[in-house]
């Protein structure tokens, strides 16, 4: 089987959303993170599915990754990490409080808050950022398609404007990757963006 032309396909695709990327609002989101850090706030993220590996992935990549590096280090917390938790509370009040539940009477006005949602309309996600909004967290959404609700209720919304799940969730880990690489220079002093010569 010739999947030549299908990977090709996949990758111009890929390519031409990454061209379509909204620049000023990634580095809006970068000096979020940074006056968060600065401020000592948490940082609250999530997901679902392939959305709460991504999220998984961003604390890993900021709370270790960059903040080996910094004296006063980013403070990740994220939502979906703890199965233990995360179930109890479906199976004892109902899914779509999951993230909700976590905030309540933890969140405050000094944090920020960022829902990762490809479609843009995960219910748990919608509540978690609702009840952010309302203790006046910074909120910020990762979306794609057509940004669903959450690319309208947040402060910032990073969308990736295509209509494939799998291409969006490449988008978003770019976006974790490519933020972490800037602030990886610029914060830590370390480069990070080399390529290797044949």
């Amino acid at each position: 089987m010739d999947y030549t032309k299908a990977i090709g396909d996949y990758l111009t695709l890929e390519i031409s959303v990454l061209s379509d990327l909204d620049i000023e609002a990634i580095n809006k989101v970068m000096n979020s993170l940074e006056s968060a850090r600065r401020r000592d706030a948490t940082i609250y993220i999530m997901g679902n599915g392939g959305s709460a590996s991504t999220a998984s992935h961003f604390v890993n990549d900021f709370n270790k990754g960059l903040s080996e590096y910094l004296e006063q280090p980013f403070r990740f917390v994220c939502l979906n990490d703890n199965i233990a938790t995360v179930m109890a509370i479906a199976n004892d009040i109902g899914y779509e409080t999951v993230f909700e539940f976590q905030l309540r009477g933890r969140v405050a006005d000094n944090d920020l808050v960022i829902g990762i949602s490809g479609s843009g309309n995960s219910p748990n996600v919608l509540k978690a950022i609702e009840l952010a909004k309302s203790v006046g967290a910074t909120t910020i959404g990762l979306t794609g398609h057509d940004g669903g609700k959450l690319a309208s209720m947040v402060d910032i919304s990073l969308h990736a404007p295509v209509m494939s799940m799998q291409v969006t969730e490449d988008i978003h880990m770019i976006f974790d990757h490519l933020m972490m690489a800037v602030f990886y220079k610029e914060l830590c002093g370390k480069e990070h963006m080399k390529r290797n010569e044949p």
